[in-house]
């Protein structure tokens, strides 16, 4: 990304990329090292910023942006308790903070922009993904750019039905998106769920979806179908689509 940051109803017109100076690469050096023997869960400015264990400054790293859930009254969301149990290893994840006046796409896009700037990112294996309301928004900002992301993921987030987030149905397509959502939640709201899969089938959006026993939209099983589904995308293996699985 470059110049200016975009504006919330507006596309990027590209994901920043890696820069060729002496002063960027020492940068990126720096952060790395952080990180060379475990992983480190830092602060980018006002963001969290994690990076995996035995970080590889050559290798162009997926990059996981975290929304949490801001309607949670329990535990506050730990960015490298929820990234352990994704992997230590695969990713390099951030959990941007809003600044005053900036609302939460706007913060995305910042936080991509700081983390590429000093980690070596791969600009088309960029993943958004959030909790509760935080997949909710992760998947309406995500449909809104499909082209920016190589694909979404929801952890008890309802998809926004309603909100004609299927404007550019063509990029849409092609936008890989996981939904993970606890049984009980299932049950209650059946008919969204209908409505939803009903949804994604006529428009022939890819959406794989997995149900869970429990309460908890981070459990271990979860975070690692995460891990699973991403490494797919990253590696070419085809993704499952309209899929229900309980585990």
């Amino acid at each position: 990304m470059s110049g200016r940051l975009p504006k919330r109803t507006s596309r990027p017109s590209r994901l920043p990329g890696r820069k060729d100076s002496r002063r960027e690469d020492s940068r990126r050096t720096n952060v790395g090292a952080a990180s060379s023997a475990a992983w480190a869960s830092a602060w980018l400015g006002d963001d969290r910023l994690f990076m995996p264990l035995g970080h590889e400054p050559g290798y162009d790293y997926p990059l996981l942006v975290w929304l949490p859930d801001t309607t949670v009254n329990g535990r506050p969301f730990d960015l490298g308790r929820v990234m352990t149990r994704v992997s230590l290893r695969n990713h390099v994840a951030v959990q941007p903070a809003p600044a005053a006046g900036e609302d939460r796409e706007e913060a995305v896009w910042r936080s991509i922009e700081r983390v590429c700037e000093r980690v070596a990112i791969h600009r088309r294996r960029i993943f958004l993904a959030g909790q509760g309301s935080g997949g909710t928004e992760a998947f309406r900002i995500a449909c809104r750019h499909p082209r920016e992301f190589a694909g979404v993921a929801s952890l008890g987030g309802p998809f926004p039905l309603d909100e004609g987030l299927f404007a550019q149905l063509a990029e849409v397509r092609r936008l890989p998106m996981l939904l993970c959502c606890q049984r009980a939640g299932v049950v209650s709201r059946a008919a969204a769920t209908d409505r939803m899969l009903r949804l994604f089938h006529a428009a022939g959006a890819a959406l794989a979806m997995r149900i869970y026993p429990g309460r908890d939209d981070l459990s271990r099983a979860a975070l690692a179908d995460l891990n699973r589904w991403i490494m797919d995308e990253v590696c070419g293996t085809p993704a499952v689509t309209h899929s229900l699985s309980a585990s």
